[in-house]
């Protein structure tokens, strides 16, 4: 025989709310496990036991659902710390090839600063030795002039020596483009 929702509740010492809340809750708990005697419900055995037992079951199921989510959080804390590991992989590869590149950024201005100085070091050695050049077809240019004034030569001597002189002007101020043309960044 089965026990009314007032027996039920004398006996679990809960009111006769919470017993139907308990009732309500349950799947499929009306259909199976009540029926109806006169004005009255009542409940059969499997029904009061799966009553009486509600709380442990509630406590069960927390406590499965519970692991559950510690379950399903230290699978997350896993994958985190895998990601973690990877990300931190990939930080130390990008900071090595910075380093590299830095590295490489450096010795590059190194050599452009060495290439300098000896662009410098070049240029300095050609317009001392222009200069001189210079100087000599500017005696030269003295020379001839003050022989011809003294000696009275000819005046095809004269044109002759003018052409030899504006040649040489003209190889000069070739040689002198040249020289300027020579700057470190036409050398590659």
């Amino acid at each position: 025989m089965g026990k009314t929702i007032r027996q039920l509740s004398e006996e679990l010492k809960l009111s006769k709310q919470a017993i139907n809340q308990r009732i309500n809750s349950i799947n499929g708990f009306r259909s199976k496990h009540t029926y109806k005697v006169k004005n009255h419900l009542e409940i059969d055995n499997q029904g009061v036991k799966m009553l009486a037992n509600f709380d442990k079951q509630k406590r069960q199921e927390r406590q499965t659902n519970r692991q559950a989510e510690n379950d399903k959080d230290k699978n997350i804390d896993h994958i985190l710390l895998k990601q973690l590991d990877v990300k931190d992989q990939q930080i130390a590869n990008l900071q090595q090839a910075l380093d590299q590149q830095q590295k490489l950024q450096i010795a590059t201005v190194s050599e452009n600063h060495r290439l300098k100085e000896h662009v410098r070091k070049l240029s300095g050695l050609l317009e001392p030795s222009s200069a001189t050049q210079q100087q000599q077809s500017n005696d030269k240019d003295d020379a001839l002039s003050n022989n011809s004034n003294t000696r009275h030569s000819k005046d095809k001597n004269d044109k002759k020596n003018e052409n030899r002189v504006a040649e040489y002007g003209n190889r000069q101020k070739k040689t002198f483009k040249n020289n300027t043309n020579n700057s470190w960044w036409h050398f590659w």
